[in-house]
């Protein structure tokens, strides 16, 4: 590696709900790091996604989704990727080229303009439109924002994927290595692995349960008898009724969100996993700032 001309810094990635931001960060880290899901709004918290090639890192921060809020944890979230555009090297505005330009586009461009870093546009999903689209998208979005780039990819695909990364090295500073070459995230296990259960949740229950669900990790421990870790953890939601669908006939769909989840975080930790999830009611805790707190919902964390 030559340090002399290495190239680091921090990304931010912005955009609408379900523009695909997470499916670019893990297949660009190449591991799950980050909730996947069709449900709009799924990631709640900066993740910090860390790419190293010889010459340069890139610390990626995913964001929520920027949507108008609901109730407190929606302003949380909002907040949370308003200020990611503050004090990063490069923006990454991500928008789905099937929903074409709309007044959430709009909102997020207005927030760009104070922006001191070059912002890239990413038209993610191309592989879903007529080429010919994507020209006139190209064009709608050049007249509205100074954009350093457009640079458009399918995430789920790999299409033009590394290019991006190439524009992106372009814009940064030269810097050191800011995390070792295997590291790629910063996050602790205990918060990506209680991520791994939301997203089991998230897939299995549809509809049925919307975002009103939370993972909390009660206990992460390697127990002497045995190369295994006990993984004890409680989802919280805010009705009754929702615990019963989460828990399922007979206990059949918690058994099989702990079957899942267990898979991905035996993938994570790379050893065997004892999985024991509970799940409990707390009433409205959306709009409850302490319980949010409580939660892991921490402005001076994320």
């Amino acid at each position: 590696m030559n340090k002399e001309s290495y190239k680091s810094g921090f990304v931010s990635i912005i955009g609408r709900p379900n523009v695909g931001k997470s499916t670019f960060l893990n297949r660009v880290i190449g591991q799950k790091i980050a909730i996947m899901s069709d449900k709009p709004q799924t990631t709640r918290n900066k993740i910090q996604g860390v790419f190293t090639e010889d010459d340069a890192q890139i610390v990626f921060i995913d964001t929520p989704g920027i949507h108008k809020p609901k109730h407190k944890l929606g302003d949380f979230m909002v907040k949370v990727a308003q200020d990611s555009i503050k004090d990063v090297d490069a923006t990454l505005f991500m928008v789905n080229a099937n929903e074409g330009f709309g007044r959430g586009d709009e909102f997020i461009i207005e927030k760009l303009q104070g922006s001191r870093s070059p912002v890239i546009l990413v038209i993610n999903k191309i592989d879903t439109i007529h080429p010919d689209q994507l020209f006139d998208l190209i064009n709608k979005y050049k007249d509205l924002y100074q954009f350093a780039e457009i640079v458009p990819i399918s995430a789920l695909q790999g299409n033009n994927v590394d290019r991006l990364l190439k524009v992106i090295k372009t814009y940064l500073p030269e810097g050191p290595q800011y995390y070792p070459a295997n590291q790629v995230t910063d996050h602790p296990e205990r918060f990506i692995i209680s991520e791994l259960i939301r997203e089991k949740v998230l897939h299995l229950t549809r509809e049925e349960v919307p975002h009103s669900i939370a993972v909390i990790i009660e206990q992460i421990e390697r127990r002497p008898e045995g190369n295994a870790i006990y993984v004890n953890a409680t989802i919280v939601v805010e009705r009754s009724s929702q615990k019963g669908i989460i828990i399922g006939k007979q206990g059949s769909m918690l058994k099989e969100v702990g079957k899942r989840a267990r898979l991905d975080i035996e993938n994570l930790l790379d050893t065997k996993v004892f999985l024991e999830l509970w799940v409990k009611v707390q009433k409205d805790w959306r709009n409850r700032m302490s319980q949010l707190r409580d939660l892991g919902f921490r402005e001076d964390e994320y």
